[in-house]
C-alpha cells in the first residue's frame, strides 16, 4: 500500500498481498469458486483496504455488517462473493439515497431499485454507498463544504464524476468493480480520469433508472466501472441474462477480439468547436495509429450531427442540464425527500436553476431537437462507419479546485462545459460508448479515449476494447 500525509499530493492505492490480491473481479470470483479464498476473506480484505485509503473519501455510507452477513452465504452469479459499492443516487433497501447533497435527508429505502437488483444479480456483495457530487450535476466529486474525493493516481487531481467515489474505490484496489451511472458522461469521465474501463450501454439495454425514466429525455445509463475489459464484458452478459433487451441485438458474452476488421471514424472536432488540448489530441492520434496497425481502416470524420445542429446541440444539452437543476430545486421535497432543504443546495444546482428560468421559453424546441438527435446519430452508422473514435473529455484531468462548486456558478459552469465536450452526445442520442485508459499524460495521469457505436452494438465496442488491451495492456496504478 502507498499513502502519505494529507497535505502531500501522492499516488494512493491499497493493493497488497491479501485475499483480493491484484486480481480483477473475474479473477477474484474464480478463486472464491475454487475454494482458494472465501467470500468472507475477500470482503474483510476490501473493508481493510477501504480503511487504508480512507483519505480518498470514496465511501459515502458504509454497510460493512450487512456485507459480512452476505459473505457468509454468497449468492450466485458471475461475480459471486466479490465486493462492490452502489452509487449514492441508487436505492438499496435499508439505506438512504442522499444524492451527494446536504439538502437531501433521505429515509432508508424500502426496497432495492430495479437496477440495483439487476446489478447485484451478478453475485456482487455491496459494502455500502459510494460518494458522488450533488445530484451528479458536476463532473468532479467536489463540494462547497467538506473534503473532495481525490484521484488515487495523484491526490492533487480530480477523480472525475459523478461516479467519482466508485471510480476511486476501483482504481485504488478497494473493490475490483463498482456500480456507476451516466447522464452526461458520469461512467466514462471518471473512467478516463482514474484509468478504468467504463461502458455506457445503449439506452434501454438495462433496466431504467427510477428518476431518469420520468424525465422528458432519458439520458441515464447504469453500469459498472472496472479495471479490465473482461470484467466489463462479463458484467454486460449478466445484465442481459437478468433481463434481455428484446428490442435490440444481444451482446452475448464477448471473450476477446473479433476477426472482423472495422472502418473507424476519427472524430476530429468537439461539440461546437470547444478546444481539445494537445495531449488529448495526441492520445487519439496514437490510438488511431495502433488500430490502423492492427488492420482497421481509419478515416477522419466530423461529429455525427449536421453542421447546423452542432452549436444547437451544445446549447440544448446545457439547457436540459439547467432544467434538471431547476426541477431539483423546485420539486426536491416531492421527488427526493420530505425533509429536503433547498437552502442547503450548492451553487451549481442553484445556478443551473436560475439559468433555466432565464431561458425557459426555449424548452419545447430544445427537447424536440434532443429527441431528434438519436436519428441523426444513427444515420452516421448507416453508411460505412462501424465505430467512432474520439477523446473521452476535451483536456487532461484538472487539479482539484478547478471544478469545485466553491468557485461559484459563473466560474465553474464554463469550465465544466469545456471539459465535458464529447460524452453528452451519447446520452442524448442513446448510443453506446466505452472509455478506455490507453495513454498516460506527461504529469503521470491516465488519459482515456472513447469508442462509440450504433444502438445495440456493444459487442463490437467490447471486442475492439479487448484488442487494444491485448495490444498494449492498460497501465496499472500499482505498477506505475
Amino acid at each position: 500500500m502507498t499513502d502519505s500525509s494529507p497535505d502531500t499530493d501522492v499516488r494512493v492505492h491499497a493493493f497488497t498481498d491479501d485475499a483480493l490480491g491484484d486480481d480483477d473481479a473475474t479473477g477474484v470470483a474464480a478463486r472464491i469458486a475454487s475454494g482458494e479464498v472465501s467470500a468472507t476473506e475477500v470482503v474483510e480484505a476490501a473493508i481493510a483496504r477501504a480503511a487504508a485509503v480512507d483519505r480518498l473519501h470514496g465511501i459515502e455510507l458504509a454497510d460493512f455488517d450487512r456485507a459480512r452477513s452476505f459473505a457468509r452465504s454468497p449468492g450466485k452469479g458471475v461475480f459471486a462473493g466479490v465486493p462492490t459499492v452502489v452509487k449514492d443516487n441508487t436505492d438499496v433497501a435499508g439505506l438512504p439515497s442522499n444524492q451527494g447533497s446536504r439538502a437531501v435527508h433521505a429515509r432508508p429505502a424500502r426496497r432495492n431499485a430495479p437496477i440495483t437488483d439487476q446489478f447485484l444479480s451478478t453475485g456482487l456483495i455491496s459494502l455500502g454507498k459510494s460518494r458522488m457530487p450533488e445530484f451528479g450535476l458536476n463532473a468532479s466529486t467536489e463540494f462547497e463544504d467538506g473534503p473532495a474525493t481525490p484521484n488515487p493516481w495523484n491526490t492533487g487531481y480530480s477523480a472525475g464524476a459523478s461516479s467519482g467515489g466508485s471510480a476511486v474505490l476501483v482504481a485504488s484496489g478497494v473493490v475490483p468493480i463498482a456500480h456507476a451511472n451516466d447522464g452526461g458522461g458520469s461512467i466514462r469521465i471518471p473512467a478516463a480520469a482514474c484509468g478504468l474501463v467504463g461502458l455506457k450501454f445503449t439506452r434501454g439495454r438495462e433496466l431504467p433508472d427510477d428518476h431518469a425514466a420520468q424525465m422528458p429525455v432519458n439520458l441515464v445509463s447504469n453500469g459498472a466501472l472496472t479495471r479490465t475489459v473482461r470484467d466489463t464484458a462479463r458484467f454486460a452478459a449478466q445484465v442481459e441474462r437478468y433481463r434481455p433487451a428484446r428490442s435490440m441485438t444481444p451482446i452475448g458474452l464477448v471473450e476477446g477480439p473479433a476477426q472482423r476488421r472495422l472502418r473507424i471514424g476519427i472524430v476530429d472536432r468537439s461539440i461546437a468547436e470547444l478546444p481539445v488540448d494537445r495531449e488529448t489530441q495526441a492520445a487519439v492520434s496514437a490510438t488511431a495509429d495502433r488500430l490502423a496497425a492492427l488492420g482497421h481502416d481509419l478515416v477522419p470524420i466530423g461529429l455525427p450531427l449536421p453542421e447546423k445542429d452542432l452549436v444547437a446541440f451544445k446549447d440544448d444539452f446545457v439547457h436540459y442540464w439547467s432544467m434538471l437543476g431547476f426541477a431539483l430545486t423546485r420539486f426536491g421535497r416531492r421527488v427526493m425527500s420530505p425533509d429536503f432543504e433547498a437552502s442547503d443546495l450548492e451553487s451549481l444546482t442553484t445556478g443551473l436553476s436560475k439559468r433555466f428560468q432565464r431561458n425557459f421559453l426555449r424548452t419545447p424546441a430544445a427537447l424536440w431537437r434532443l429527441r431528434a438527435s438519436e436519428g441523426k446519430y444513427r444515420a452516421a452508422f448507416a453508411g460505412d462507419i462501424d465505430v467512432m473514435l474520439s477523446p473521452t473529455v476535451a483536456h487532461t484531468t484538472p487539479p482539484l479546485g478547478h471544478l469545485s462548486p466553491a468557485n461559484g456558478f459563473d466560474v465553474l459552469f464554463p469550465r465544466l462545459v469545456s471539459w465535458v465536450a464529447f460524452t453528452p452526445l451519447n446520452n442524448a442520442t442513446g448510443g453506446p460508448a466505452i472509455s478506455l485508459p490507453v495513454e498516460m499524460s506527461t504529469d503521470g495521469m491516465p488519459l482515456g479515449v472513447q469508442l462509440s457505436a450504433d444502438h445495440g452494438d456493444e459487442a463490437t465496442l467490447l471486442a475492439l476494447a479487448y484488442e487494444l488491451e491485448a495490444d498494449r495492456p492498460f497501465t496499472r496504478i500499482q505498477d506505475a
